[in-house]
């Protein structure tokens, strides 16, 4: 039973995670005079947290429930994108390329991947960050 509880919160933050990506994606390479650049500019918050806190959202999720060996993938793949989205920018007009949204995006992997194993037990019962080590076999008791 609690194997269908934990596969139906992965399926939803799988579903969930995908949908962030694309927001980020399309965010990220929307020209500067589009209605949602605008509206963030009308917020004025950096645009390094913003991407800060983007990033770290992005790695959190999978932190919580996929097996570690994908979460750090996942870790190295997103801040590869961060890369490519800031040279994907220099086609975008009124967009630049800044080294520094590339560290704000690394750091907020960093950030949300140590942030979300500490939450695998207890949100979702997933794999604990070490597998604990097997057991020792002890000899069969001698009954004489």
């Amino acid at each position: 039973m609690r194997e269908g509880v934990i596969a139906r919160h992965r399926t939803a933050l799988r579903v969930i995670w995908g949908l962030g990506v694309a927001v980020v994606i399309i965010g990220s390479l929307l020209p500067a005079s589009s209605g949602p650049l605008r509206l963030l500019a009308h917020l004025r918050i950096s645009d390094k947290v913003i991407h800060f806190f983007a990033y770290a959202a992005l790695a959190f999720l999978p932190a919580m429930h996929e097996r570690l060996r994908t979460v750090f993938g996942l870790a190295v793949a997103l801040s590869a994108v961060g890369v490519l989205l800031e040279f994907g920018q220099l086609e975008s007009p009124g967009r630049s390329f800044e080294v520094a949204d590339m560290l704000a995006d690394a750091a907020g992997v960093l950030l949300g991947v140590t942030a979300g194993l500490p939450w695998r037990r207890r949100v979702l019962g997933g794999e604990p960050i070490r597998r604990p080590a097997p057991a020792a076999e002890t000899p069969p008791c001698q009954v004489r």
